[in-house]
């Protein structure tokens, strides 16, 4: 009987990881339909759900600490329980950084930002996928799409100095919205940000399945 409450508690634990990881998906999913359409609705609603993130994220952790000390899990139990409460971690900051975005969309509203630099809108698709990606890896467990999510933050990285080297050209050539070119260069940074959260999801479930992380050995 304590066997099957604990397999529970450990279902319900990858249950309540799943919703919060969807949750923030679809926080950055709404980052590029905001400003395809420019509806600042959306950026509004990003804001508005942060706090749920924020409460998602001390929910699971109380659970993870719960069964660490209550149930006292070893071997790939506890491997797993550990990874979460670092994913959960980097799942809120990909949500916090989400609303910050929507803040600078609704400061530039009315604005082209693509108008900027025409890496910003692959930008964001690289790093939406970098999340997808992620958590499908975590979820599912796969260390093969891991070391896939690691591998694409390069993509991301070279996208973030292209959209530098935009803003850069656009201010050398006369560019006078220098307020709005900042705003773009910090909202290409918070991507970048997102991905390298995304990276950090990916090699904790490198951890979870060897107890190894960034060469490592922990557990």
């Amino acid at each position: 009987m304590t066997r099957l409450m604990y397999e529970k508690e450990l279902e319900l634990l990858k249950t309540n990881l799943e919703e919060m990881a969807r949750y923030v998906e679809s926080a950055i999913n709404r980052i590029s339909e905001a400003i395809e359409t420019g509806n600042m609705e959306l950026a509004e609603n990003i804001i508005k759900n942060d706090r749920s993130v924020n409460d998602m994220e001390r929910s699971i952790e109380s659970k993870c600490l719960s069964i660490i000390t209550r149930q006292q899990p070893i071997a790939g139990d506890l491997r797993m329980v550990s990874a979460a409460l670092k994913v959960v971690t980097d799942l809120e900051r990909i949500g916090d950084h989400a609303a910050d975005i929507a803040e600078l969309l609704m400061r530039c509203a009315g604005m082209d930002v693509k108008h900027f630099s025409m890496h910003l809108m692959p930008m964001i698709e690289a790093s939406k996928k970098m999340v997808k990606d992620s958590v499908t890896t975590f979820l599912n467990s796969d260390t093969t799409m891991a070391q896939f999510v690691i591998d694409s933050d390069d993509i991301v990285d070279d996208l973030f100095n292209s959209v530098k080297f935009d803003i850069i050209t656009a201010l050398k050539n006369g560019e006078k919205n220098i307020d709005n070119c900042v705003d773009i260069l910090m909202l290409a940074k918070y991507l970048e940000k997102i991905g390298d959260h995304a990276v950090n999801i990916a090699e904790w479930e490198v951890f979870r399945e060897t107890g190894i992380i960034r060469n490592v050995r922990l557990l």
